[in-house]
């Protein structure tokens, strides 16, 4: 099982250069970071850790551009990969965002990993011209456009939201057959449907129940639809590291734990602490 590190980037804190840097040098895997272009002040939507309208916090309203973050990263960093948890990408031009996303694929020596989201924020989704009912729709067919752009010589696309002629569009990703894309939502069986057809696998979110029941359900789809290998399965946790262990025992692929946006000494100390007790609990499962 793979261990990656999370920072609810924003402007203040540890920057996203010298966390990644951080946590290339203390060995983890990957280092993710999340997407909010904007926050509407007056929303209906409940948010999915509250319950209501009230924000956990702020950071919410101050999140960093994520491939702006990324590509910081990826110029001080040779090994790690970098990822979203999650972006956005209805939000988006999606033949600008297709640009923007193997442009870091190919300058990071192909370690991108597109966290995606359908969006819980209704207004901010809104506010970008979405169709926030179709907003699944929209997702997918903006995946399916960029797609084509980072595979084929010379692409087009015909779908409903987006469509565009015969295009050149250079660079391509580095990995092949493409950048790997995993969806983070909350764990049920519309969920693994979408993902089954369109995604790589899924990001869990903090508040999943029987996550073991979940994985298995997930799992089981993505055999009967006859897909290859194995779907992903990135288990999202906060500053603990307390079930590593069991996450490895229920195949999770990737547990990844969050660093707190303090400043940089303090993120750091807080960071070798994460790092000691991740230590411990890999000599326990090597022994």
């Amino acid at each position: 099982m793979k261990i990656g590190l999370t920072l609810f980037t924003c402007d203040r804190g540890i920057t996203p250069a010298e966390a990644a840097v951080a946590a290339e040098e203390r060995g983890f895997d990957s280092f993710y970071v999340p997407e909010h272009t904007h926050i509407p002040t007056s929303r209906a939507t409940a948010h999915p850790g509250t319950g209501n309208e009230t924000l956990p916090d702020d950071r919410y309203a101050r999140t960093l551009d994520p491939w702006v973050s990324l590509a910081t990263a990826a110029s001080l960093t040779s090994r790690i990969r970098l990822g979203t948890c999650v972006c956005l990408p209805a939000e988006h031009d999606p033949i600008a965002l297709a640009k923007t996303i193997a442009s870091l694929d190919h300058l990071s020596g192909g370690r991108v990993q597109l966290g995606v989201g359908f969006g819980w924020n209704l207004e901010e989704m809104a506010d970008h011209g979405v169709p926030v009912n179709r907003r699944r729709a929209v997702l997918r067919d903006y995946l399916q456009a960029m797609q084509t752009l980072w595979r084929d010589e010379v692409a087009s696309y015909d779908g409903e939201y987006v469509s565009f002629g015969p295009s050149w569009a250079w660079p391509k990703p580095i990995q092949t057959p493409q950048i790997p894309i995993v969806v983070g939502a909350f764990g049920n069986d519309k969920v693994f449907d979408w993902i089954v057809q369109s995604a790589d696998g899924w990001i869990t979110t903090p508040i999943e129940e029987n996550l073991g029941e979940s994985i298995a359900r997930l799992r089981a789809k993505w055999t009967e639809a006859g897909r290859a290998g194995e779907a992903q399965v990135i288990a999202l946790e906060t500053t603990r590291a307390k079930r590593l262990a069991e996450y490895r025992r229920l195949g999770v692929t990737e547990a990844l734990v969050s660093l707190p946006d303090v400043g940089r000494d303090q993120a750091l100390h807080h960071l070798d602490r994460l790092t000691t007790a991740i230590e411990s609990y890999r000599e326990a499962w090597s022994s």
